[in-house]
């Protein structure tokens, strides 16, 4: 689905990604994992547009992807990025945060399907609630599910069990499996829980000042080994 060859990314004159190549498959979670400030995030808004890549190749299920292009045409190509943060619209709706997803999709898509109320069942019950009336957990939930509207071929997740409670900690991993036993989506996480990552990681791919140090199937991915890389 994605495959990233030499790709380097600045800010000004500082360079934060040096050479990064990696791929991701439909029907598997890829890690990227590293100590803060390695470049997970910038890799991630050089994937989804938000900020463009100095140079190396992007191709998106099988199209390649010009350094310069929009967050905006990316997401319609099939990219749903939840960032860090979560971003939701703290005076909008619940529903009205759902539907900005619809801006992705042609109007005989517009809808909130069912799936979204089966993975998230709270945001149901909360549809006039404020985004910003929400708990962190609540606004995550609400991140991931804004971000499933639009139908995206790759899902890029970073951080998104930051702050939140356990018990949705364990739901957001198991609406991940179930992503990813669909088969037709890539996923990236983005994680510093470590132990939530290698439970769900199918591929590892670990950064050290923006270069890659590590990426490997899980196979060949023993826990030790890789927790001793991505550890300060």
């Amino acid at each position: 689905m994605l495959s990233l060859s030499d790709l380097t990314l600045h800010y000004g004159h500082s360079q934060i990604l040096y050479d990064i190549s990696m791929e991701a498959r439909p029907g598997a979670v890829t890690c990227l994992m590293g100590t803060n400030g390695v470049g997970k995030t910038s890799l991630l808004k050089a994937i989804s547009g938000t900020h463009a890549r100095s140079g190396g190749a992007m191709v998106l299920d099988g199209a390649d992807i010009a350094r310069t292009t929009p967050a905006h045409a990316l997401a319609r190509a099939g990219v749903g990025y939840v960032p860090q943060g979560r971003d939701i619209f703290p005076l909008m709706t619940v529903k009205e945060n759902l539907e900005t997803g619809y801006a992705c999709l042609p109007k005989s898509d517009w809808g909130i399907p069912d799936e979204t109320f089966e993975l998230f069942p709270i945001l149901k019950q909360f549809l006039a609630r404020r985004g910003g009336d929400l708990s962190g957990g609540q606004q995550q939930q609400l991140a991931i599910a804004r971000a499933l509207i639009a139908q995206p071929k790759l899902l890029l997740l970073d951080e998104p069990t930051e702050g939140i409670q356990p018990n949705i900690i364990k739901q957001i991993g198991e609406v991940i499996k179930y992503l990813r036993q669909k088969g037709d989506m890539a996923i990236i996480l983005v994680e510093q829980f470590f132990d939530f990552a290698y439970d769900l990681g199918d591929h590892f791919v670990a950064l050290e000042r923006g270069r890659v140090i590590h990426n490997a199937p899980k196979a060949d991915t023993p826990r030790e080994v890789l927790l001793k890389k991505v550890s300060v």
